[in-house]
């Protein structure tokens, strides 16, 4: 479909996903977004990468259907996904994934961005080699899956802006992945897009 005849609000709300500033640990780049579960739908990757080594990975996806949707409780929808290797260890603990929960809902607030109807799960899954490969170290992963309606601000003063989602999401990726938070009154640099496998 022509993006120019995407709905205004829609084409806004992608130019704000694309213009949200993610860690510079955090390279994104936009990827085919599903058709049928919404009339419009916009997507973004990422992978987070540390010393050269991929540490985390996830998607955003934004839905919209101008007609409104029930179950959402509005005209979009954010759905996101979020996968980090942890420590095996950690993956006994019973409060993780009640902890994992909460890295999205603190992200969202530091970011501003105001919502309504979450849903979601955090998944833990842990790794252990037997027979020819019992030489692997355990492994174990981390996935949270979550959607939530993006809002006005508390007030309803303003237009919808999605770009402190996007950035959210970005946080819950570098949280997941162990990263520590930036310090207060620290910018973090753009992230790198287009870049991978050049040069």
């Amino acid at each position: 479909m022509d993006p120019s005849a995407f709905p205004e609000e829609f084409q806004v709300a992608v130019t704000q996903m694309r213009g949200a500033r993610l860690r510079p640990e955090v390279f994104c780049e936009e990827m085919p977004a599903p058709q049928r579960i919404a009339p419009f739908a916009s997507a973004l990757s990422a992978d987070v990468t540390v010393d050269g080594e991929d540490v985390g990975t996830g998607r955003i996806v934004l839905l919209h259907d101008p007609a409104g949707n029930d179950a959402w409780e509005g005209t979009f929808r954010c759905v996101a996904y979020a996968r980090a290797e942890i420590d095996p260890e950690m993956a006994n603990d019973p409060l993780l994934a009640e902890v994992g929960w909460s890295w999205l809902s603190e992200a969202l607030e530091a970011h501003g961005a105001t919502y309504v109807a979450p849903s979601g799960t955090v998944t833990k899954v842990s790794s252990e080699s037997f027979g020819s490969m019992s030489d692997e170290e355990a492994s174990a992963q981390l996935e949270i899956r979550a959607s939530w309606t993006p809002a006005v601000s508390p007030d309803g003063d303003g237009p919808l802006d999605l770009g402190p989602h996007v950035e959210a999401w970005g946080e819950l990726l570098c949280t997941a992945s162990g990263l520590p938070p930036v310090p207060d009154g620290v910018a973090p640099l753009p992230s790198r897009r287009g870049q991978r496998g050049r040069g």
